[in-house]
């Protein structure tokens, strides 16, 4: 589940590109950055997996500590995030395929639509029936994905190392990097690593949840941050590091780079897997946000939500009424506004919602750690929520161009109807 929803395959085909639109060659910098500052928030779920398994995640972690209406905030916000993915990420799964047709010649302008709708449905029936398959088939999906990037990485390396290309320029922090460019792009990476936390979703529905769910966020978090550093500076070092821009301008960089340095059948290949990815990363989104709000339903939003199918034992419900809302963001924005464009935005919003819910998780371990005075664990967590707090501020000044200028406030609507909500609803501790 949280592998599949990190998507690191996925991760690498789009989100190194936006990246670098604001970090230029400094792009790798931001991702070690971020595996730094995420490493400490994977501590944090870590520690409160270990004594409460629940299906709603933050919600029970940070209702624990402050109160189940903040808890019930922070599930109601964390429901955002998995709903957007799910969304947008839908829509590259179409992108993906579109672009290893393209590889041929062949300009299908209605395929990525009509591969984006099949893989949604086929997500929405794997989330339905049989979590533990659909576990199965993402963890082989992200394996076979993961492996074709890993080699293509290695490619490059070899091939500019033999002619004395490689620079170490893109690690290393100088004069000439843009900190608030860096400090946005960490949007970007907080996005990459965004799901790491969804096993804990699954933790009424898994054998030894207080050891089992702690090893798959530390141990996703960690390999994924290992995984970003690496690709992330075989992309940089490809393209050149003097010519990042066309690393920003492009939709598919490991498309690029795999038509440059191995051969159009390869890249083709690498643009499936990459889809594949993102249908791992859908069926993910898709299974967690149901679980969430089938939590939020049972604790007092809507009883008929928190319910489980009688024959598989999955919120069923949730599954269908998250699934129709991606399905219909798919059919009423994306075709407008292009699917790389209609999944930045909804992974944009997504990721600031995400930002405030690791704080909230950061902020609920540091009171614990406190109270059990452990006083160094408690800076370690104080790091890593200032890191998500100056990437927040980096989204919100200097103002971004339209229609990006707009994505904290539609978090803020979100945030502001579920504050409305707790108080509305009478709201159950569970």
């Amino acid at each position: 589940m949280s592998l599949s929803i990190v998507g690191p395959s996925m991760a690498m085909a789009f989100n190194v590109s936006l990246a670098a639109r604001f970090a230029g060659r400094a792009a790798p910098l931001a991702f070690a950055i971020a595996t730094i500052a995420l490493g400490m928030v994977a501590v944090a779920f870590a520690r409160f997996s270990r004594r409460v398994a629940h299906a709603g995640s933050a919600y029970a972690y940070i209702g624990e500590s402050f109160g189940w209406r903040w808890g019930f905030l922070a599930g109601w916000t964390l429901l955002l995030t998995y709903i957007t993915y799910a969304a947008g990420v839908t829509a590259l799964i179409g992108n993906f395929v579109q672009a290893a047709v393209q590889n041929y010649g062949l300009q299908a302008n209605r395929l990525w639509f009509t591969s984006s709708a099949v893989g949604l449905l086929l997500a929405g029936v794997c989330a339905y029936r049989d979590v533990k398959l659909a576990g199965r088939m993402m963890l082989v999906l992200e394996a076979l994905s993961v492996a074709a990037i890993v080699f293509l990485s290695l490619v490059i390396l070899r091939k500019l190392a033999a002619t004395g290309k490689l620079s170490i320029a893109p690690l290393i922090p100088t004069r000439g990097i843009h900190w608030s460019g860096v400090g946005y792009a960490l949007v970007f990476c907080v996005l990459s690593f965004a799901g790491f936390e969804a096993a804990a979703t699954l933790g009424e529905e898994t054998r030894n949840p207080q050891r089992s769910i702690p090893i798959a966020i530390l141990g996703t978090c960690a390999l994924a941050g290992l995984f970003y550093v690496f690709v992330t500076y075989a992309q940089v070092v490809g393209f050149g590091v003097d010519s990042t821009n066309d690393l920003a301008r492009t939709s598919a960089p490991l498309n690029d780079l795999a038509n440059k340095y191995v051969s159009r059948d390869f890249a083709a290949v690498i643009d499936l897997a990459a889809a594949t990815s993102a249908f791992s990363c859908v069926l993910g989104s898709l299974s967690a946000a149901a679980r969430l709000l089938f939590a939020l339903g049972r604790s007092g939003l809507a009883s008929g939500i928190g319910v489980l199918h009688p024959k598989h034992g999955t919120p069923s419900t949730a599954v269908v009424l998250t699934g129709l809302l991606c399905l219909g963001g798919l059919a009423l924005w994306a075709p407008f506004a292009g699917p790389a464009d209609y999944c930045g935005h909804l992974l944009t919003i997504g990721t600031l919602a995400l930002v405030l819910v690791y704080m909230g998780v950061n902020a609920a371990d540091l009171v614990e750690l406190l109270a059990a005075r452990r006083l160094s664990w408690s800076l370690c967590g104080l790091d890593g929520a200032g890191v998500l707090l100056w990437s927040l501020y980096n989204s919100v000044y200097p103002a971004q161009d339209f229609p990006n200028n707009l994505w904290p406030y539609c978090v803020g609507v979100w945030v502001v109807a579920g504050a409305a909500l707790s108080e509305i609803r009478p709201l159950d501790e569970r």
